[in-house]
């Protein structure tokens, strides 16, 4: 059974126009330094996994575009980079402690802003939603899900 995520990335270091300019569509979700994201990737995304694209840290944060997993979960290269903002000291190729999956762009969407997400009831317990949620990567619901599509035109 397929799960959905919601993923946020800063447009300042790839956006959805970028994701679509990538070799293949598709890029490594790399730089993800909170466990509970991190296991979310090594322990439960597979592969055709739908993914909300979700630009934050921006002027307009909102949903950019529909994605999915497309690979499981492996090392972030980035771990072993000494001098890199996402180098780990701790992490080492024996055990790395960071992982990424891949995610393949599906389509850009209109943007659905944090603002109309927060002012529509049906989404009202979406986990994004939640007071205090600084997570870049949250589960969305099913409904969560098939609602936004219908949102969306989709």
């Amino acid at each position: 059974m397929a799960r959905y995520w919601l993923m946020k990335s800063e447009p300042a270091d790839v956006s959805i126009d970028d994701l679509a300019g990538f070799p293949n569509q598709t890029v490594d979700w790399y730089g993800i330094r909170n466990y509970q994201a991190r296991n979310f990737m090594r322990d439960q995304m597979l592969v055709g996994d739908g993914v909300l694209f979700y630009h934050s840290n921006c002027e307009t944060p909102g949903i950019v575009g529909l994605c999915e997993v497309s690979a499981l979960a492996y090392p972030d290269r980035f771990q072993f980079v000494q001098g890199h903002k996402y180098f780990d000291p701790k992490s080492t190729p024996e055990n790395p402690r960071w992982v990424n999956v891949d995610v393949k762009l599906v389509r850009k969407t209109r943007l659905l802003s944090l603002k109309e997400m927060r002012d529509t009831p049906a989404l009202a317990t979406m986990r994004v939603l939640q007071k205090g949620n600084r997570l870049s990567i949250t589960p969305v619901d099913p409904r969560e899900w098939a609602f936004i599509h219908t949102l969306l035109n989709t």
